[in-house]
């Protein structure tokens, strides 16, 4: 049997037994009619594919900047192909049995750059000037945020006992109840200063009326996106987490160690922390130009 007329058996099963959307079909039609193509082009049947072929196939969609999620798709069309094909005894064996499927490569942080988030702080200062409670809260927790690098919920749940040698330290305790000391800033220690000595004394640095008693994730990110907006910045990039992001990226850039980022981030393994080292890629770059004795005319 030909190769097209194997894949329309497939697809007639799948529609058939599986009731399969026809939209979903037509996707399968695509996927197997180019792993077919490909297979042609080494005068290979489908029939005839083996682990080599399968494989092969999955460099030349590597190869031509398939993202691995795609490539992870097609080969998913191709494996239920092969399977049809040994349940109706047309193939011996299954070529995709001990193929491994593609692995998504981890994404990379979205990042501010510091001029970004200088814009976003001045913005917040000015706007806490006028000495609306709301927006001296939200000045105060952006200062701290990129001060330290804390998650949103380690951040919105700071309690007054956290606070420590006169606003110099935070002490943090976070994911597997380990605890952190955290340095701030001159800057940040003066915000918190201030919005300790103008707030109630109670458990909470940030309290709130809810049930858990400070402050929501929701209604800072919500805040913090509405800052944004006014600073000029893209609202759908600006997030508590992305100035965690900015904290580490910039410190990074800027010479400091990858441990000395792990620690103050809180992360386990430190291949958690590695994935920011992306930022230094540019910087690296730029160093090699401008002092590398052979960079430049000649």
């Amino acid at each position: 049997m030909k190769d097209g007329h194997l894949i329309e058996a497939f697809l007639e099963m799948m529609s058939a037994e599986r009731g399969a959307a026809a939209n979903t079909i037509e996707a399968y039609r695509r996927d197997l009619l180019d792993y077919a193509g490909f297979l042609a082009g080494s005068n290979k049947a489908i029939s005839d594919a083996g682990r080599s072929d399968v494989a092969d196939y999955l460099s030349h969609l590597s190869a031509q900047g398939l993202a691995a999620s795609s490539s992870a798709r097609r080969l998913s069309a191709v494996r239920q192909l092969h399977r049809f094909l040994v349940s109706e005894g047309t193939k011996g064996d299954d070529p995709t049995r001990i193929v491994s499927s593609p692995k998504p490569g981890r994404g990379l942080p979205k990042v501010l750059s510091v001029e970004e988030v200088d814009r976003l702080l001045k913005c917040a200062e000015e706007e806490a000037a006028g000495g609306e409670e709301s927006e001296v809260r939200l000045y105060v927790l952006l200062e701290l945020l990129y001060a330290t690098g804390l998650r949103v919920s380690e951040l919105v749940a700071l309690e007054r006992r956290a606070v420590r040698r006169e606003a110099d330290h935070l002490t943090i305790t976070g994911k597997g109840g380990k605890e952190r000391l955290v340095p701030l800033n001159d800057k940040a220690k003066d915000a918190l200063v201030g919005w300790l000595d103008s707030t109630d004394k109670g458990k909470f640095v940030f309290p709130a009326k809810g049930a858990e008693g400070h402050l929501a994730r929701q209604v800072f990110g919500r805040d913090l996106k509405g800052l944004a907006s006014r600073a000029g910045l893209p609202v759908a990039k600006v997030s508590p987490h992305v100035l965690r992001h900015a904290f580490a990226s910039h410190l990074l850039q800027n010479g400091a160690d990858l441990r000395v980022v792990q620690m103050l981030l809180g992360h386990a393994d430190i291949s958690t922390t590695q994935i920011y080292t992306h930022v230094l890629d540019a910087h690296l770059r730029k160093l090699l130009e401008d002092h590398h004795p052979l960079s430049g005319d000649a």
